[in-house]
């Protein structure tokens, strides 16, 4: 063929979207380990592809996940054999307990936090993610619901975290609820005595404490609204020291041990549990953070104690940010008391409202839409992200 000749088009024949060919399907452990290939450009940065393929398939095996708790959806053309079809879209959904509350009367459930949405490039823009998403939803209103089962009888919401703004799972029916955070910079300055060090070892009964104080909290509520949360688990704080661990053993041959801190005032503690988060290489622009999973005051009151308390536990935050070189700490979704402690502290910090990253979506399965106007999110803080 001679030197200019022009180069042989190559017409690939996509399935519609809307096809009734295409179905929602879990997929085999080779197309498990196909998706996680695809996607690891996007979101394995911080390791080598060797590396993120060994920490997705580790994750499974942890307590949150194992045993069923979580679930990979992929979107594939029936006709098409198992390891020999396009998979067009993937997912995961991860079990959860949570309560819901109104008028004070708390019931038990599950929900699923969806994740790991991706469409690898060749697919996108063609629907299909869409297509995947909309059959999902209806799914998990009973996905993994046993009536004999005390906790798991019904899924009355579902959720998932935005990386893509407020308006695309919002045309599904995930609606947007707040979702903001405090950020403060790493720093070596020492923290007050007043606070200490957490480590796995203390987080089982200050997890089943704060598990208590959520429900007594949701018994008492009169407005009228919905009141939902999920439950702050050791199960859901491990999830993510499991993934930290892993993570960081890859990144510094170690993994940390302290896991949190803590004022111990009695009647009025303060505590934080926190996690290293790792999104890229070590560089500010990657956007590695110390996410505090969550914090705790027994006595949410304005006070020059929960002052101190707050700032001596944040600044042990800070410090572990500057040694596992992250770039900041991030206190999502405080509360007003919250806000003005951290003011008060005299930290340096910003108040920051996301518009398009980790969005924090709830879709409803019971009646009304589930807009955060009719469903007050309690606790939706970063352990509930997936």
């Amino acid at each position: 063929m001679g030197e200019n000749a022009p180069e042989e088009q190559v017409l690939v024949d996509y399935p519609d979207s809307k096809s009734p060919s295409l179905y929602l399907k879990n997929p085999t452990q080779e197309e498990k380990v196909a998706t996680w290939s695809i996607n690891a450009a996007n979101w394995g940065k911080a390791l080598s592809e060797p590396d993120y393929l060994e920490r997705e398939a580790y994750l499974t095996t942890v307590p949150l996940a194992k045993d069923n708790g979580v679930t990979h959806w992929i979107l594939v053309d029936r006709n098409l054999p198992p390891n020999e079809r396009s998979i067009l879209a993937s997912c995961e959904s991860l079990r959860k307990p949570v309560l819901v509350s109104h008028n004070g009367v708390v019931t038990e459930g599950i929900t699923h936090g969806i994740g790991s949405v991706f469409s690898q490039p060749k697919f996108r823009g063609k629907g299909y993610a869409t297509r995947m998403l909309r059959e999902l939803a209806p799914i998990l209103k009973t996905w993994q619901t046993d009536p004999n089962i005390p906790g798991r009888e019904t899924c009355p919401f579902s959720i998932l975290y935005s990386d893509i703004g407020t308006k695309y799972y919002s045309k599904f029916g995930w609606e947007v609820h707040p979702s903001t955070h405090v950020a403060l910079p790493p720093s070596s300055s020492p923290s007050s005595s007043s606070a200490k060090t957490l480590s796995y070892t203390d987080l089982p009964p200050l997890c089943a404490l704060d598990e208590q104080t959520l429900r007594t909290q949701l018994s008492q509520t009169s407005d009228n609204k919905t009141h939902v949360a999920l439950l702050p688990s050791y199960e859901q704080m491990q999830w993510h020291h499991k993934r930290e661990d892993f993570v960081t053993s890859k990144i510094f041959s170690k993994s940390p041990t302290i896991k949190g801190a803590i004022c111990d005032s009695p009647g009025s503690r303060v505590w934080a549990i926190w996690t290293r988060a790792y999104y890229g290489p070590l560089k500010p622009e990657s956007g590695n953070t110390l996410h505090i999973l969550r914090l705790v005051l027994e006595d949410e009151r304005d006070t020059q104690e929960n002052v101190e308390s707050l700032k001596a536990v944040l600044q042990i935050a800070q410090r572990e940010a500057e040694e596992w070189k992250v770039s900041e700490v991030d206190v999502w979704n405080p509360s007003q008391v919250v806000r003005s402690l951290v003011r008060k502290t005299g930290l340096e910090h910003e108040e920051v409202e996301r518009k398009e990253e980790s969005i924090a979506s709830l879709m409803w399965y019971g009646e009304g839409k589930g807009t955060a106007d009719e469903i007050r999110w309690v606790a939706n803080e970063k352990f509930g992200w997936c």
